[in-house]
């Protein structure tokens, strides 16, 4: 890749140089071509003290020089200005030969803001001087003789084609500098997301490019490192997924392992016994009920969970005044409370509250927070739900004084088979699942449920659910 890069901006820029060379030439070109045209169109260059000059200067012509704004001026061998008419740049009447000699080279100097052409009349002897204002000048020109041979010549020649050589060489040297120059620019920043880009590949997900640019580069910085950021966490999370998958399947054949084995065995038992009396048989039966049913239960809520995970989990909601719902909910366990011998506090406004909640699946909520309540804790526990209204949300708080749950468990509390006391499941028959699932149809409602707790210090549990 590198030499690519490097050997395509070499390329460009060798085009660029043959490029700027033909622009060069054509330049050149130009201004000759530019030069010729002046000529032909500038006043100073139709009236020339060649083409004036007469042997007479009396006779010559001075009209048309005088009407575009010229000046003619003659001046005899002993540099006395004997005639003038126009523009007259000679400072003084009679010249010393140094001055006219001074003048002479004056007129063909750059930056002069008058235009000369001066001839010399050898018969009569006299200097012709016709002087026109500078308006545009160009002061460049290449001149041969081509009747009368130079020994300059050859070394002219020779300076003008090492000038010649001299820039190219050192428009060559520059193009291959420069393009070296702007293409490390381009591929340090590639060497750095390649490497980066590889690591990723690799399987470094923790891989980063830091370029310091404001450019597209850095532009491009920033959309790798949140692809990387991304790409880590989901790898993370499908990580953390995978380990729960392989967690929930090792729950559950532990969790359906029991029941039927013991299921198995009494059954098993029963059938090789032949002398078993009734009221044996009786109980072997019963227990082989209650593990079917624990297994029951089991799947049946593996089954929900399963469901309300689905992406067309949806619920039905209608509108209920939550606080008569809530009435009628608590209601319902008054007298399992009184058979626990549980003290209870309740707290509904006596006001209609309307909210719009899917009466089956909340029912579930409830039975399940008030079923581990009652499971989990001791006689004379006290239970208080209450009802608040907060905006455009409510809250419902079921807080117990009863045993509490570690803080080391509460943490994972809500996810699939957490239980709050996993030695006294087995004889209380939870699944495990029942927070999970709680969780599920709280989020669905567009809410959440938080617990608060500490063990030996009871359970509170908090949801709030938008009332629309």
């Amino acid at each position: 890749m590198n030499r690519k890069i490097q050997n395509r901006f070499l390329g460009n820029y060798v085009l660029m140089f043959i490029i700027s060379t033909i622009i060069a030439i054509f330049a050149l070109m130009l201004m000759g071509f530019a030069d010729d045209v002046i000529s032909k169109t500038l006043v100073k260059n139709n009236y020339t003290a060649k083409s004036l000059m007469k042997d007479d200067y009396k006779s010559i012509n001075i009209r048309s020089v005088i009407d575009n704004g010229g000046g003619v001026q003659v001046i005899n061998t002993n540099y006395e200005v004997v005639f003038s008419a126009g523009i007259n740049t000679i400072p003084k009447y009679k010249l010393t030969t140094a001055e006219f000699t001074s003048f002479l080279i004056m007129s063909k100097s750059n930056g002069v803001s008058y235009s000369y052409s001066i001839g010399y009349n050898s018969k009569e002897q006299f200097w012709l001087i016709i002087t026109f204002p500078t308006s545009i000048r160009i002061d460049f020109d290449i001149v041969h003789n081509k009747d009368f041979a130079s020994i300059d010549t050859q070394g002219v020649v020779g300076l003008i084609v090492a000038v010649i050589l001299f820039y190219l060489i050192l428009l060559a040297i520059s193009t291959i500098i420069y393009s070296k120059l702007t293409s490390s620019s381009i591929i340090n920043p590639l060497k750095k997301l390649c490497h980066s880009a590889g690591r990723l590949k690799d399987g470094d997900y923790s891989s980063r490019v830091n370029l310091n640019l404001k450019n597209e580069f850095g532009e491009l910085e920033h959309i790798f490192n949140e692809m990387a950021e991304q790409i880590q966490q989901e790898i993370s999370l499908r990580k953390g997924l995978e380990e729960s998958r392989k967690k929930l399947i090792l729950d559950i054949s532990h969790d359906l392992k029991n029941p039927l084995t013991s299921i198995m065995g009494y059954a098993e038992f029963c059938k090789n016994k032949n002398d078993l009396s009734k009221e044996e048989l009786s109980t072997y039966m019963e227990i082989v009920c209650e593990n079917s049913l624990r297994a029951n239960n089991l799947i049946t809520d593996l089954f929900e969970l399963s469901k309300m995970e689905s992406p067309e989990y949806t619920i039905s909601k209608t509108k209920v005044d939550i606080c008569e719902y809530m009435r009628e909910e608590i209601g319902a366990f008054i007298t399992t409370f009184d058979r626990a011998a549980f003290i209870y506090d309740f707290q509904v406004p006596e006001k209609e509250i309307n909210a719009f909640i899917d009466i089956v699946q909340m029912d579930r909520v409830f039975q399940n927070l008030i079923e581990n309540t009652l499971k989990y804790n001791p006689k004379g526990t006290k239970v208080m739900i209450t009802l608040l209204e907060r905006n455009a949300e409510m809250i419902i708080i079921f807080k117990d004084n009863g045993k509490g749950i570690p803080t080391e468990v509460a943490k994972n509390i809500f996810d699939p088979f957490v239980r709050g006391y996993s030695a006294e499941n087995s004889q209380t028959g939870g699944t495990g699942l029942g927070l999970a699932i709680a969780l599920k149809i709280i989020a669905a409602h567009g809410g959440n449920i938080k617990l608060k707790t500490g063990e030996k210090c009871g359970c509170e549990f908090i949801i709030n659910i938008p009332k629309s």
